[in-house]
């Protein structure tokens, strides 16, 4: 038990960390987000708040969710852990890390301002 707990702390700082520079890294997620055009969700992934959002807003959401993807396998892969579990982690900790007022989508939930 406290091997898999080390182990969640340690997949949970290094997915902190992937988020932290992807946020910081994009100027245009960040505006998004300050918009309320996109928010976090529990999975891990970005989606439009909008049920019809622009194509900007489209595309912005799948260039990110493909980036995370990935780097999600790599983790899972690298870890030998299923993706979802990772999935989950880094949806836990952005939705942790979304300003006030910026919108996240938990489980089961409609999207709600932070």
């Amino acid at each position: 038990m406290h091997t898999r707990q080390t182990l969640q702390g340690f997949f949970l700082l290094l997915v902190m960390s992937l988020c932290g520079v992807a946020a910081a890294a994009d100027p245009l997620l960040d505006d998004a987000k300050r918009q309320g055009l996109v928010g976090e969700q529990y999975d891990g992934y970005l989606a439009a708040v909008a049920s019809a959002p622009t194509p900007a807003v489209r595309a912005l959401v799948n260039e990110v969710n493909g980036k995370r993807r990935a780097e999600y396998e790599r983790i899972a892969q690298a870890n030998n852990l299923a993706r979802s579990d990772v999935e989950a982690l880094a949806g836990k900790k952005a939705i942790e890390k979304t300003a006030s007022g910026g919108y996240v989508k938990l489980q089961g939930q409609d999207w709600q301002r932070k």
